[in-house]
């Protein structure tokens, strides 16, 4: 007969059995389905494995069945998709955590009756990514002597990418894969209400008033193509709307409110699905919507393309190919209300035939949808996960290099209206290939000027935007030194500014790589990426900015010395008590607003370092 401590000990024995066995099946699926792509992050792009091990079982699931790996997904069996998410997940810190976060009760006030220090991402209609020192509450002389004020951290998130829009003391941060949206004390980090969006954020939330009923509200992008809006005030949901044009659209720039309606860029595009022998690639395009502000009802699409059909082609292996695709609205789109006009641009075609709408610049009538000018920076750019180099590595959907360039060089940042020295608009556009692009909006986008800094790469040259003073662009380049450069490239990691009226080059400053102070045991690619690929903010007479290796930078605007930097490749204390991991910084991460600076730090994607935290920094006093 077993005594009450070894019947307990039998029953923990066979719980261990039990989750060891599960664990083996779960790695048996991974190994079968996973391994060749998630093994490799450095030829594939796909993030590694430890970074897969970081995220939530919610963020794999939703990944796996309606998110970027659905089609991949689509592949193992119904019954084996638990196994490998169990295998795969991070074990949850979750609980409560929010809870352990909020304000006393006579501190979680929101007052609204002040102008938004910072409304959306862009800083503005316009994308110039620009704050004065009195928008900012930060001068130059306080960016060159800053100091850490406040982390936290949230937890099972690898990776972190949004601005939160700042309305006095109050900041309205997406959580990203937490699917939280939380009214936060800039001072303090304390949550003043917290709303539950059920889904992932996917980027950045933007603030504003819906339409003629004045309502100020937060709008933001979920899951896959849905848009809600939020009262910013109380944290009610006041609608829901499903801005994609197909099931797997999504968004990764915002949504942007200009009066009666909210413009919303749509991300589809089979780039990943490509690299799968079995799927008949390619049938995904991107596109553009336009939202009733107030009700969220779908106003018009434009999009980027027809839609695919079977072209004719078959692969070696008998699957049948399809085309045209490709094309997605990785950006923020930018507003002309002189012109009424949305200005989007695109990446590149995944399959053929080509478009002359992919790696462009759009312009689209605000009012009706249509297209009115495009500008197309390279051609016959077709290309998915599924293209290696050498080219006799590709998979059977890639084209032949007689059939395309191969390159990837598609636009990421939003496009930015500006005015020269004389007062005439200009439209500025970074493009990965490494090329800054000048164009006329008064004649149908031809070309004023362009720059070129380095050979470009396919995660950067410019990879996620610029920013502008009124006198020069900014262009910041990551070229991360990758397999598919190819022999003979050379990087050119670094910030450099563009007189934004003659395009003469006034600047550069190159960015070092650092593997120095246990930063290689973190990140065993330092020495080949740690180029600057977010968006950068500028601030007065500085520009900040950051790098995939998790370096925060300011730079003198004038002169391009680098006034002050910040490592924040580390682990942190937090004020919320959950474990902080500092990382990469990338995409939509650098923003400001009541005297301080913010960033986002962690980005596990393209084999780069994971993180968790939203930091604050405040000069020093």
């Amino acid at each position: 007969m077993l005594t009450k401590t070894r019947f307990a000990l039998a029953i923990a024995a066979a719980c261990l059995a039990g989750n060891a066995l599960a664990q083996d099946a779960g790695k048996a699926v991974y190994d079968q389905y996973c391994a060749a792509c998630h093994n490799n992050p450095s030829e594939t792009r796909a993030p590694s494995i430890d970074n897969l091990r970081s995220m939530s079982a919610q963020t794999l699931r939703f990944a796996l069945t309606e998110g970027v790996m659905q089609a991949q997904a689509s592949a193992v069996p119904a019954d084996k998709l638990n196994q490998l998410i169990d295998y795969l997940a991070a074990e949850s810190s979750a609980e409560d955590w929010v809870a352990g976060m909020m304000c006393a009760p006579n501190k979680r006030r929101v007052n609204l009756d002040q102008k938004p220090t910072l409304s959306q991402f862009g800083t503005d209609l316009e994308s110039t990514q620009f704050m004065s020192a009195k928008q900012a509450g930060l001068s130059s002389k306080d960016l060159a002597n800053m100091e850490l004020a406040w982390a936290v951290a949230f937890p099972d998130v690898s990776a972190l990418r949004g601005i939160a829009p700042i309305v006095g003391d109050t900041m309205f941060v997406g959580a990203n894969s937490t699917g939280k949206l939380l009214a936060m004390d800039t001072n303090t980090a304390c949550v003043k209400w917290a709303y539950d969006a059920g889904s992932p954020i996917s980027n950045s939330v933007t603030y504003g008033e819906l339409g003629d009923s004045k309502r100020k509200a937060l709008v933001f992008a979920v899951g896959r193509g849905e848009v809600q809006a939020v009262d910013a005030k109380t944290g009610e949901k006041i609608w829901s709307s499903h801005a994609g044009h197909s099931a797997r659209a999504g968004i990764t720039g915002a949504p942007i409110i200009y009066k009666d309606r909210i413009i919303v860029p749509l991300t589809s595009s089979g780039v990943g699905s490509g690299a799968n022998p079995k799927h008949e690639c390619c049938d995904e395009h991107g596109a553009v919507a336009a939202l009733g502000a107030e009700t969220g009802e779908k106003l018009w699409t434009w999009h980027t393309m027809k839609n695919a059909e079977y072209t004719g082609r078959v692969t070696k292996d008998g699957v049948k190919q399809k085309g045209p695709s490709g094309a997605p609205v990785w950006s923020t789109p930018s507003i002309d209300t002189k012109r009424g006009l949305v200005y989007a641009t695109t990446g590149q075609n995944t399959s053929l035939p080509a478009t002359t709408t992919s790696d462009a610049v759009i312009a689209i009538d605000l009012e009706t949808g249509k297209m009115k000018w495009h500008f197309q920076a390279l051609a016959n750019d077709v290309w998915h996960f599924g293209c290696q180099v050498p080219w006799e590595k590709s998979g059977p959907h890639c084209p032949s290099p007689e059939e395309s360039v191969l390159k990837d060089f598609d636009f990421g940042g939003a496009p930015i209206l500006a005015k020269t020295r004389d007062g005439k608009d200009i439209l500025l556009a970074g493009q990965k290939s490494g090329d800054v692009w000048a164009l006329d909006p008064n004649n149908e986008g031809k070309v004023i000027w362009n720059k070129r800094f380095g050979q470009g790469t396919a995660l950067g040259g410019v990879h996620w935007g610029m920013a502008i003073d009124g006198e020069r662009v900014f262009a910041p380049i990551s070229d991360p030194i990758l397999e598919i450069n190819g022999k003979g490239w050379k990087p050119e990691a670094g910030m450099n500014a563009v007189d934004i009226t003659t395009g003469e080059v006034l600047w550069r400053t190159p960015v070092e790589p650092d593997c120095a102070n246990g930063r290689k045991e973190r990140y065993e690619f330092c020495d080949t990426r740690y180029g600057l690929s977010a968006t950068p903010l500028a601030i007065d007479q500085s520009v900040v900015a950051a790098s995939v290796d998790g370096k925060l930078y300011v730079f003198d605007g004038k002169t391009g010395e680098i006034v002050w930097q910040y490592d924040t490749l580390r682990d942190f204390d937090t004020l919320n008590g959950v474990k902080g991991k500092g990382g990469s910084i990338d995409s939509h991460s650098i923003f400001a607003g009541n005297g301080m600076l913010f960033v986002n730090s962690g980005y596990g994607r393209f084999s780069q370092p994971d993180g968790n935290v939203l930091l604050a920094f405040r000069p020093k006093k």
